[in-house]
């Protein structure tokens, strides 16, 4: 077995994927210290870029067959540690509502509470398709909230069709995100329930 496919081995590309998205979460706070236009498109182009690196930390262990226990525990905490980050930065904006940010982190905390109660236990509880979509909205969200400002997206034409508010069209998809957020928690928690019945 080569050195890169060995199991155990931490510093692989996909974990230094992770740690570089973990690392991001300083440097995306550092920006959102300014509500300014510069700043919340840098935070969106950093937090863009993260995201991506969300997709291919997993994507790069399953190809190469690299999938470690530290790489397993970290991803998941990076996801959520940049989306807090993110939601948090910007309450003092008033961009987003704090009760959203409290359902949505508050979810996130119980379900890694949850997960770890039934690891304990040898019970596997596998991520349902509502968790997926709900990561989705959740990041297609925040780089909304982050851009804030009215962007102008054909060629810089000012004109009020092809001008979007990007604050407005963050918010749609976290209204999305909240409710899929809620439904996939219940989910979560009816099917801990029953495993732990058994």
């Amino acid at each position: 077995m080569s050195t890169a496919a060995a199991p155990g081995r931490i510093l692989n590309i996909p974990n230094i994927l992770t740690l570089l998205r973990i690392a991001a979460i300083p440097v995306l706070c550092v920006l959102l210290l300014s509500p300014s236009r510069e700043a919340g498109f840098w935070a969106a182009a950093l937090f863009a870029a993260a995201s991506v690196t969300d997709w291919l930390d997993g994507y790069l262990a399953r190809r190469m067959g690299i999938e470690t226990v530290f790489g397993k525990f970290l991803d998941p905490i990076a996801d959520k540690l940049i989306v807090m980050a993110a939601l948090i930065m910007i309450l003092p904006y008033d961009r987003v509502p704090a009760w959203m940010v409290l359902v949505i982190l508050g979810r996130e905390i119980i379900i890694t509470g949850l997960r770890g109660i039934a690891s304990t236990e040898g019970i596997v509880i596998s991520a349902s398709v509502l968790g997926k979509f709900k990561t989705i909205f959740q990041l297609v969200a925040i780089i909304g909230l982050l851009l804030h400002y009215d962007y102008r997206w054909f060629f810089g034409i000012d004109h009020p069709m092809l001008v979007v508010n990007m604050h407005n069209a963050g918010m749609f998809y976290l209204w999305i995100a909240t409710v899929i957020t809620i439904w996939s928690g219940v989910d979560y928690l009816a099917k801990f329930m029953k495993l732990i019945a058994k």
